[in-house]
């Protein structure tokens, strides 16, 4: 999972990636509206069954007809309808104030909260066909008090991108960051979680569970990594042109889909596995408390969870996919690329995980005290 951040810049991105490497045309509705406003629910579905529409509290660019057509072969006539999100925050705080979804798309490490807060219900998985073929330790981070409340969907990573031409000796943990080689040529994403992550793996620290001893020590080391570090990076679209221009050699918490990219554009990059292993995050269904369309909701996600489905996402976004049953139907060039068929990526992948708003509230003040330091 992932923090809160704009996973709709991510979708935008992941959609030019898609079209750079597979040459492959992809519509993305309601793509265009400003992230900082939710876009209204869009039907998709041209006549409403007789149950009422099924509504989904969903980020842009999932709503692809492809990656849910097996609902639509079994329900022709059921209207689907999504409401998109922008950030976890957003989606969370809009089920707290009533919103009415039968579907939420959250990432892990807030399916704690959404659970504690009584927002979702338990999933039956046996009425899941396609359940079988899930990773099962993917799986296992949905359940919570023994019962399964969300099925996982789509994962990828944060690790450290480099630019192999400009970098004598490339990285081979988050510890060397701080190799003064990289100095003014080193970017970092503008997040706290993510920073307070990546620095607390480098000081040998549990991300989740760091004492407020260690997060002071955590604020010093990235004190002492802030001289080195020639901007900050916001929108995921920058990181492509930070590397391809050669403003920043070395690129911290990037995403799979700037490596992808770059490869396609024939840029000399490497996508670093840092020896503590890279951060992970992980996305998934969820059905509301308060949905009409029980089993309706159940037949989406199983529908979701598909292979074929889950294929189309691996290679659209180029993101790996929680039903391992869908390699084999991806593009091979994203399976070699990203190491999504390595039997133990899952393992030495670092997922973040659920944690409290007080502690991601420390993350964030933890990261501005960084920012405003001289």
């Amino acid at each position: 999972m992932i923090n809160a951040t704009s996973k709709l810049l991510r979708l935008r991105f992941a959609a030019q990636t898609a079209a750079r490497l597979l040459a492959a045309a992809v519509v993305l509705g309601g793509c265009a509206a400003p992230a900082a406003a939710p876009a209204e629910a869009v039907a998709m579905q041209p006549a409403a069954a007789a149950t009422g529409p099924l509504l989904l509290l969903e980020w842009s660019g999932y709503e692809l007809p492809e990656f849910w057509q097996p609902f639509a072969d079994q329900h022709p006539n059921q209207n689907v309808d999504f409401s998109f999100f922008a950030e976890d925050a957003e989606a969370f705080a809009k089920l707290q104030t009533g919103f009415k979804a039968d579907l939420v798309h959250p990432c892990s490490s807030w399916w704690q909260l959404y659970v504690d807060a009584g927002l979702v219900q338990p999933i039956d998985t046996a009425r899941l066909s396609n359940f079988s073929g899930m990773r099962p330790e993917m799986s296992a981070m949905g359940v919570f008090g023994g019962k399964q409340y969300f099925i996982p969907w789509e994962w990828g990573y944060e690790s450290i991108l480099v630019r192999t031409d400009k970098v004598k000796n490339p990285p081979k943990s988050w510890a060397d960051l701080w190799n003064p080689e990289y100095a003014g040529h080193l970017a970092l994403w503008d997040s706290g979680e993510s920073n307070h992550a990546m620095t607390a793996l480098a000081l040998g620290f549990k991300p989740e569970q760091t004492t407020a001893a260690q997060d002071e020590l955590i604020k010093q080391k990235l004190l002492e990594l802030k001289p080195s570090v020639v901007t900050y990076w916001v929108d995921f679209t920058e990181v492509p042109q930070l590397i391809s221009s050669g403003d920043a050699w070395v690129v911290a918490n990037v995403w799979q889909d700037a490596y992808a990219t770059l490869v396609g554009d024939g840029v000399a990059v490497d996508y670093i596995t840092p020896s503590e292993g890279r951060l992970g995050w992980l996305c998934g269904y969820g059905i509301s408390s308060q949905s009409a369309n029980v089993n309706l909701a159940h037949d989406y996600i199983n529908a979701a969870i598909a292979p074929k489905s889950m294929a189309k996402m691996i290679d659209t976004y180029s993101y790996g996919a929680a039903n391992n049953s869908a390699l084999a139907l991806a593009d091979p060039k994203f399976i070699k690329l990203l190491q999504l068929d390595e039997p133990d990526i899952l393992q030495r992948t670092v997922f973040f995980n659920s944690i409290t708003p007080d502690r991601r509230k420390r993350f964030t003040n933890l990261w501005d005290e960084v920012k405003a330091a001289p």
